[in-house]
């Protein structure tokens, strides 16, 4: 039985998010379907983690066993063949090693967050942006953003079917920047809680707008309660990026 490493983009509007359900469109489902058409037997996917119904991806990554004797590149034809009528595409296919695992070997995750800043509605990014009216300071925001980095209990942006065993998160990096009308909010950790990129962008955008001053982010995060912060984005906005991993699991 060999290992690969499949490095994933797609478009989240169509699915019920990326775990399988029964009776309803997901990722993982399209994904095991496809593989199960190709190998012809059943075969389970593991996924990095759940990106929720909406949610977009340019670098999810899942493994798959695989017993039979394809090289990556035949995987990756075979795979995108039978994907055509799906908004999902396998960007890279890499054996690893027995030991490598899609969501535990994970050393790091990115987010982007894409809010579309104008009047007039989107039309080529509907579904894939969080269209904003009111115009957002984004210093006022990126002095916001300063107070949620670092290690904190971040309850206040925690959903409240998260399954997290503790609030408790490092979060490395959270950077705002504006290119035009588009703002692009960045966020990396080693883990996220449900909903937290989302949670912290809808609380962003008030004080972008000038609801808030930048340092009630700081009570907001002190406060540990999620009725406190800001509300939660649309899904369509928000971009799984990437996963880092260390080499040692790369199979030479």
């Amino acid at each position: 039985m060999r290992r690969f490493k499949l490095t994933l983009e797609y478009e989240g509007t169509p699915f019920y998010g990326w775990q399988r359900q029964a009776a309803l469109p997901t990722v993982q489902g399209a994904l095991e379907d496809a593989f199960a058409d190709f190998l012809s037997e059943p075969t389970p996917l593991w996924g990095s983690g759940r990106t929720d119904a909406g949610v977009h991806a340019k670098g999810q990554v899942a493994h798959v066993n695989i017993a039979k004797d394809y090289t990556p590149f035949e995987i990756q034809g075979a795979m995108n063949k039978r994907l055509q009528d799906v908004p999902i595409t396998l960007l890279d296919v890499e054996e690893v090693t027995s030991d490598f695992h899609a969501r535990f070997s994970a050393t790091s995750r990115s987010y982007e967050y894409k809010i579309l800043n104008r009047r007039t509605p989107p039309s080529l990014e509907k579904n894939r942006v969080w269209w904003v009216v009111p115009s957002l300071c984004i210093d006022r925001m990126r002095e916001a953003a300063a107070f949620l980095i670092g290690h904190h209990d971040f309850s206040s942006f925690r959903d409240s079917r998260c399954q997290a065993s503790s609030p408790m998160k490092t979060l490395d990096s959270l950077t705002i920047e504006r290119g035009g009308d588009m703002i692009l909010i960045k966020a990396r950790a080693r883990s996220f809680l449900h909903h937290q990129v989302r949670n912290m962008t809808g609380t962003l955008k008030r004080v972008g707008q000038g609801v808030w001053v930048p340092e009630k982010v700081k009570e907001i995060l002190d406060a540990c309660d999620r009725r406190q912060a800001g509300p939660t984005a649309p899904p369509g906005g928000l971009y799984l990026t990437e996963i880092g991993y260390e080499m040692a699991n790369r199979k030479i």
